[in-house]
């Protein structure tokens, strides 16, 4: 019935009820302390009519605040969640409208204005679509040109950081460790062999050619370090006559220019979101218990400048030491058959510390995944003190510690689709991470949590949801 009303008579009507229960309540609690006062005295009588007014009015305002809670707080967090889900992260995310039925136009004007902005949105997005298929044919064009350079290429920053790399020179940097945009260069060759180099090439030559081993020690590359003249930083040119590179190889060019403006001096609470660099990971175990069980599966990728970087993935099963009990096996359908030759934990754990070195670490759940982090780092000597983000806890600040917070439900509302073949494996949940991730940075900006101290400040609210889930 009050649903077919406006919303201002609503309002009007609400307030005055509360009136006149408010004053039903005390002329009530009056008249039962005056009947009282004959038995219990005049003193008596007046306490009690105070105490039953006192306890009158709080139940009401506890019934006012049920009923705005649930009328009108619920939904106008659902709604303005869903209004931000819709214009930042490029989702079509639906508007309860029964839910906000007591809101009045709200949300009806709500779903129309987003519409429209998704209607302009898409609009635009051909545009950009034109846009970016010019680029990437002009892309393709020059990956073509480079197929026909017998060399690997990587460009680096001033700070020595990897702005790009093509194809061979992923396949180069991987005989090392997997390639990472914005890594240091020192991950990949020996850093005092690359600095005397880099010393002459500034000092006195545009050119220079030199061996240099590899960072684990166990390879050596001919390269030549070239300064670059329209811009900073230099080029590293590996021949392919020293290292297991095919020329007719493919040559994707992955790059982040932007990596060389970005200030790593700053304290961490005060770099922006679009500057970190995320590490999106999730293990797959023999159980639940951390002290307990053991990992048999790591996967993570990597999101710069708020894209999944393709190629900068892990992918790998890990040898538990014992048998993998067939529960858990029916879950994530890894097998000990499978897990034989894989490397133990400690090993593969090791390895990916370093791919998440200088990275902020992400995870769904992080505290059951980073407990068997923390468990071989403490066997190996590893410190995993890597700032972290947890998406549990960026769910509830986008859409309120009431809803559902499962990876399967966030994935829903930022309509994500996990292959059902890749869900409960690691890399499958970890790209799965990391896609809501990319979608969750702008709305936090749109709502001026533009830093990672103002976003893990307004996480640590929510720290109970991760408690109750482990």
């Amino acid at each position: 019935m009050l649903a077919g009303l406006g919303l201002r008579l609503r309002i009007f009507l609400l307030f005055a009820g509360v009136a006149a229960a408010s004053c039903t309540v005390v002329a009530a609690a009056l008249y039962f302390g005056y009947s009282r006062i004959p038995e219990a005295g005049a003193g008596s009588g007046f306490v009690l009519a105070g105490l039953l007014s006192v306890f009158g009015l709080l139940a009401i305002s506890a019934a006012i605040w049920m009923l705005f809670d649930e009328n009108v707080a619920k939904p106008v967090q659902q709604l303005s969640a869903a209004i931000r889900t819709r214009a930042h992260a490029d989702v079509d995310a639906p508007i309860d409208l029964e839910g906000a039925k007591y809101l009045g136009d709200l949300a009806p004007a709500a779903y129309a204005v987003t519409g429209r902005l998704i209607d302009n949105t898409a609009d635009a997005g051909e545009l950009v679509a034109d846009a970016t298929a010019q680029l990437a044919a002009e892309r393709a064009q020059l990956a073509l040109l480079l197929t026909e350079i017998p060399v690997a290429i990587v460009l680096v920053s001033p700070a020595h950081k990897i702005m790009l790399y093509d194809g061979q020179a992923a396949d180069v940097l991987g005989q090392v460790h997997v390639p990472r945009l914005g890594a240091s260069i020192f991950d990949y060759f020996v850093e005092e062999e690359v600095r005397a180099a880099y010393n002459q090439l500034t000092e006195t030559r545009t050119e220079i050619a030199v061996d240099v081993k590899g960072a684990r020690g166990n390879l050596s590359f001919q390269v030549r370090l070239k300064k670059l003249s329209q811009s900073p930083g230099y080029m590293i040119l590996i021949d392919e006559t020293t290292t297991r590179i095919a020329p007719e190889a493919r040559r994707p060019l992955i790059y982040d220019f932007d990596a060389a403006q970005h200030n790593s001096e700053k304290a961490i609470d005060q770099r922006s979101l679009q500057e970190l660099s995320f590490v999106v990971f999730d293990t797959e175990t023999t159980g639940l218990m951390p002290n307990k069980d053991e990992i048999v599966q790591i996967g993570a990728v990597r999101v710069v400048n708020g894209r999944i970087i393709p190629g900068e993935t892990v992918d790998q099963l890990v040898n538990p030491g014992r048998r993998i009990p067939p529960a858990s096996t029916k879950v994530h359908r890894i097998t000990d058959e499978m897990v034989a030759e894989a490397p133990d934990a400690a090993t593969a754990i090791s390895d990916f510390h370093i791919f998440a070195r200088d990275s902020v670490i992400v995870a769904h759940n992080a505290p059951f995944d980073m407990a068997f982090l923390h468990k071989y780092g403490h066997i190996s000597g590893q410190v995993w003190d890597h700032p972290i983000l947890d998406t549990v806890l960026l769910s509830a600040i986008v859409f309120g510690a009431e809803q559902e917070h499962t990876l399967d439900a966030l994935c829903a509302r930022l309509d994500i689709e996990i292959p059902q073949n890749l869900r409960h494996t690691a890399l499958g949940d970890a790209q799965a991470t990391a896609q809501a991730l990319c979608k969750l940075l702008p709305i936090l900006t749109s709502r001026s949590l533009d830093t990672f101290g103002k976003v893990t400040t307004q996480t640590r609210k929510y720290g109970r949801l991760l408690k109750d889930m482990n």
